[in-house]
């Protein structure tokens, strides 16, 4: 099959691509653009050009696997894209779907663009630690001007066709079903105006634009290359009316950025993320259970949070809770959640109230016979757990999914509390459940494949993003977690301050440290309360101190009404005083032995998950601490970032301070 087919229509010759699924900008796809359209200025038979796309989309991005990988064609296509822009006939690109950076930019290269309404135009390449490449960040401030152009290239979020024609993107709408018809006609039309070169178009607007974007997205920008590149081409092209000198800014910084880490850690993480939805060991045509009716035990933060993904996606839940009071609690706060998004644009009211409508309150467990999956959110007990699911085991109906919330306990033994250990599993959710991506999914050893299989597709129902994870204790994200807590609680031990580690967590990307996480979860959660005990870490000693995080204004550190956090003076004589009486010595501590013996062992704890099978693959680890961790995605996940340091960095630095090497590491290093 031809990636890309020509048609002549009377005078005008319709170049078609397809190259499924996406219409993706391959070798074979440039290769066949160019040579068509060079045909095209050759016959004189032919007074314009249309280029469309079969299948759904107009051309979708850049083919991103071919990115920093060996050249396979003789062809030069940015010199393609400059001889259709300067071509002495006018060409009309013919947009449905998405005409998504390489895609975009090739449209901006003809001289003419029509789209249907659904579509959508775009320059997202910033999330991939890039900037366009092709000319975009020249050719679009020439179409729509400085302010919109900054906007779309350092943001990177498409734009509607309703939009795209208010900011002159494209010249007309299509009619949705006859977008090949309508293009023709327009070319048709086309011929008497004759081609109109984006090169040779004003650069027009207010270059105030990149200093305000660079203010108001300054905490989202922390530690990025990319945004920043995109506007410094921005910016260039409105200093320099010679489009040429603005493309040879771009070339260098788009070099720049893909021969970095960033760009190759954000691409990583693309592929990450989708292979993360495989599932190893499964067949390939699996069938699903049915998922029509959710269950949810729990009306708690972590149980409400989990009952708005499946209201969101428009899936029925009931939910139990023990007492009406905390039902009524519960069912309070999603709707006060859903309220407060409404009065932010998201939904409407209406669309609140549909939501809602979807929501069945209860106290009894016998109104979960009938759901077809049943997720359990309540305290972090096994005893609890196995009482809860024993219970569930003789109500909710056969070949029903019957699912734990837990973030650290054993889902084999929760599911031998049941008859139907094959039809259990973990779902862990990260809090708060409703906004967080991650879904650690933990396959028991006798969880079947369709259950698997079924939740994994739930995933993307309700918008997260599924890993599976073996059972272990705390899974992959929690395990890993609190390797990197022991580092961080010994070096407070050892004379480090909470500032001092929290701030080389900052440095890194993290969006906050360890102490200043421990404060927003709760100090006091899981403490004993026994005042009369002796506490036998620092957080104990802090929390017989009355001092329990934010949320009574005093954990590691202060906080204000608005809990901006200050160091405390009494936090850090507590911590002393249990120092001195552990009889720890105090010495100086380094910002970079912080690094080794916090986030050393986080890496060297991924190669152990991964020995024992815990894991799928490595990339499924560095999904789960970017979407369920907030590790910096501009580092690729603490696998991709170990590997970025240097296996054999990583074992020097756990022996230099008497840390375990995991097998694999020390084989690898």
């Amino acid at each position: 099959m031809q990636s890309v087919t020509t048609e002549q229509q009377g005078d005008i010759l319709v170049v078609t691509v397809n190259n499924p699924p996406v219409n993706a900008l391959s070798w074979h796809v440039r290769d066949g653009i160019g040579a068509a359209m060079e045909a095209a200025m050759a016959d004189d038979s032919v007074k314009a050009v249309v280029l469309r796309c079969d299948g759904r989309t107009f051309i979708a991005g850049a083919d991103i696997s071919e990115l920093g990988g060996p050249t396979r064609t003789t062809r030069d296509f940015a010199a393609d894209l400059v001889a259709i822009e300067k071509a002495p006939k006018p060409i009309v690109a013919a947009i449905h779907g998405t005409a998504l950076g390489g895609g975009l930019e090739t449209a901006l290269c003809c001289h003419y663009r029509i789209a249907v309404p659904s579509a959508k135009l775009g320059l997202p390449e910033v999330a991939l630690g890039l900037l366009p490449g092709g000319g975009g960040t020249q050719r679009l401030p020439r179409v729509v001007g400085v302010e919109q152009a900054a906007v779309m290239v350092a943001l990177g979020a498409p734009v509607s066709a309703k939009k795209a024609l208010e900011i002159g993107l494209i010249d007309a709408l299509a009619g949705e079903d006859s977008l090949a018809a309508d293009a023709v006609k327009l070319a048709q039309e086309c011929i008497a105006k004759g081609p109109r070169p984006t090169r040779d178009r004003e650069v027009k607007g207010d270059v105030g634009i990149i200093a305000k974007l660079e203010a108001e997205n300054a905490r989202k920008w922390k530690g990025f290359d990319a945004p920043y590149a995109n506007l410094r081409c921005i910016a260039a092209a409105a200093a320099n009316p010679d489009i040429d000198k603005g493309l040879a800014v771009e070339r260098e910084e788009f070099l720049k950025l893909l021969s970095g880490s960033q760009s190759a850690a954000q691409r990583h993480m693309f592929f990450a993320e989708r292979q993360a939805a495989k599932i190893d060991g499964l067949p390939k045509e699996v069938a699903l259970r049915p998922i029509k009716k959710v269950g949810v035990i729990g009306a708690g933060t972590m149980g409400g949070g989990i009952t708005m993904n499946f209201l969101s996606a428009g899936i029925p839940v009931t939910i139990v809770e023990m007492a009406q009071e905390a039902l009524d609690r519960g069912v309070g706060i999603i709707r006060k959640n859903y309220e407060a998004s409404a009065a932010k644009g998201r939904f409407t009211q209406d669309k609140v109230e549909a939501m809602m409508g979807l929501l069945t309150p209860s106290l009894s467990f016998d109104d979960l016979a009938d759901c077809d999956l049943v997720i359990e959110a309540v305290y972090e007990s096994m005893d609890v757990k196995k009482d809860v699911f024993g219970k569930l085991d003789g109500i909710v109906k056969q070949g029903a999914i019957l699912a734990s919330n837990t973030s650290y306990l054993d889902v084999n033994e929760i599911g031998a509390a049941t008859k139907r250990p094959q039809d259990v599993l973990g779902m862990h959710f990260f809090s708060p459940a409703n906004v967080m991506k991650l879904l650690e999914i933990v396959r028991g050893d006798k969880t079947a494949d369709d259950v698997l299989a079924t939740v994994m597709a739930l995933s993307k129902t309700i918008g997260k993003v599924g890993v599976v994870a073996g059972v272990c204790h705390g899974f992959i994200g929690n395990r890993m977690l609190s390797k990197r807590h022991e580092g961080a609680n010994q070096l407070l031990l050892e004379g480090a301050t909470p500032e001092q580690i929290d701030t080389v967590f900052l440095d890194f990307g993290f969006p906050m440290g360890p102490f200043q996480m421990s404060d927003l979860a709760g100090m006091d959660i899981g403490w004993h309360r026994d005042l009369t005990k002796e506490p036998t870490n620092i957080r104990e000693a802090l929390c017989k101190a009355g001092r329990f995080g934010q949320k009574n204004g005093k954990g590691f550190y202060d906080y204000d009404e608005k809990r901006n956090r200050t160091p405390s003076a009494e936090a850090l004589a507590i911590i002393e005083d249990f120092r001195s009486r552990s009889n720890m010595a105090k010495r100086e501590i380094s910002n970079e032995e912080i690094t080794e013996r916090c986030l050393y062992p986080l890496v060297n704890e991924g190669y152990k998950i991964l020995e024992e099978g815990k894991a799928q693959r490595a990339s499924d680890i560095d999904v789960v601490w970017i979407y369920g961790y907030g590790f910096p995605v501009y580092r690729g996940g603490p696998m991709f970032w170990g590997d970025l340091v240097g296996r054999d960095v990583l074992v020097k630095g756990l022996e230099k301070h008497g840390l375990p090497v995991a097998d694999s590491l020390r084989a690898k290093a």
